[in-house]
């Protein structure tokens, strides 16, 4: 039996729970657009920590850190990058504040650097490593119970961040990419690849977030659960559907039952941790942890068998658009030097 209570809760078959959106939250609470959130871990902790309270309300058994942008180069946007160690550390501490007492776990958040790795950018390995190394360390030295990886699309950039992470603490790891280009991540990974090349690096806790809502995730995760591999975890926390502009303001179309039954197909599937992302808010996680707990002794029925011939196509469809996108990233870098 693990030592850590994510992967002791897991192996006991325990299925978890997850927050939902922290942006979303935050932008209600005030947050204007070019306003860096990870601040507000210093400047509005009481802001901040009605946040996780209210995820931890809601029924959560997971929240996540206010620290999704935290690494070096994403708080250079602000002229932040001289804080990564403060503005972690803070952001861990508020949410062991709220978590500990109610025994739920934390997660520290870390999402994408964006920059762009060699070739297709200037980032070498070794410096993204490092930047990912720093803040595993100080949401480590904050409390963390485990680390998770998340909205990653490029898989040399998630290999930074978990062997960044693997160099600096023996917290466990989730990590999750996103599969918003024809079920496959922007640069061409499919939810197979995924998988199987994370539990390679001894990630045991592996899955998708954000995209394109509900019936995107559920393609994505019967992917993933046809071929994890043994010993492996799945999450899943999906967006709660789409964006809509109305009256000048963003509103995602998922409502709270919406994201309820979508909750439950993750759970038919097998998924072991099920959470939400953009545009979810303590509401969503509620219904989604009422629906859960009235089909707790429900059998489960696991992924469908695979299709390979359906794989093969789209295969084929997200590698013309990796390639696309690629060419894209890369004529974006070379304008922007």
């Amino acid at each position: 039996m693990s030592e850590h209570k994510l992967l002791k809760w897991l192996e006991e078959g325990r299925l978890l729970v997850g927050d939902g959106a922290m942006g979303t939250m935050l932008q209600q609470a005030g947050l204007t657009d070019g306003g860096a959130p990870e601040l507000w871990n210093v400047e509005h902790p009481e802001k901040v920590r009605a946040i996780y309270q209210a995820y931890v309300d809601a029924g959560s058994n997971i929240i996540e850190t206010n620290t999704f942008g935290g690494t070096s180069a994403r708080l250079k946007l602000h002229n932040l990058q001289d804080r990564v160690r403060e503005l972690n550390v803070a952001g861990a501490r508020l949410a062991k504040e709220v978590a500990e007492p109610a025994g739920v776990l934390v997660a520290g958040s870390m999402g994408p650097s964006g920059e762009l790795i060699q070739p297709l950018g200037s980032l070498t390995m070794e410096e993204a490593q490092a930047m990912f190394a720093e803040q595993a360390a100080a949401l480590a030295e904050g409390g963390v119970d485990f680390l998770i990886i998340e909205t990653m699309s490029d898989l040399r950039e998630m290999e930074a961040a978990v062997k960044g992470a693997q160099q600096v603490t023996d917290l466990p790891i989730v990590a999750t990419m996103t599969f918003d280009t024809n079920y496959h991540t922007m640069m061409g990974v499919s939810p197979k690849q995924a998988v199987e090349t994370l539990a390679s690096w001894g990630v045991r806790v592996i899955g998708a977030n954000c995209g394109n809502g509900p019936a995107e995730i559920e393609a994505v995760m019967i992917q993933m659960a046809q071929h994890r591999p043994e010993g492996v975890f799945l999450v899943a926390q999906s967006n709660a559907g789409m964006p809509q502009y109305v009256q000048g303001q963003i509103h995602y179309d998922g409502t709270p039952d919406v994201m309820a039954g979508y909750a439950l197909r993750m759970r038919n599937l097998g998924v072991n941790v099920i959470g939400a992302c953009c545009g979810s808010t303590p509401a969503h996680i509620q219904r989604m942890v009422q629906a859960l707990e009235a089909a707790k002794d429900q059998p489960v029925q696991g992924p469908p068998s695979a299709g390979e011939a359906g794989e093969q196509a789209i295969e084929d469809d997200a590698s013309r658009a990796a390639r696309r996108a690629a060419r894209r990233a890369a004529r974006r870098q070379r304008s922007s030097q």
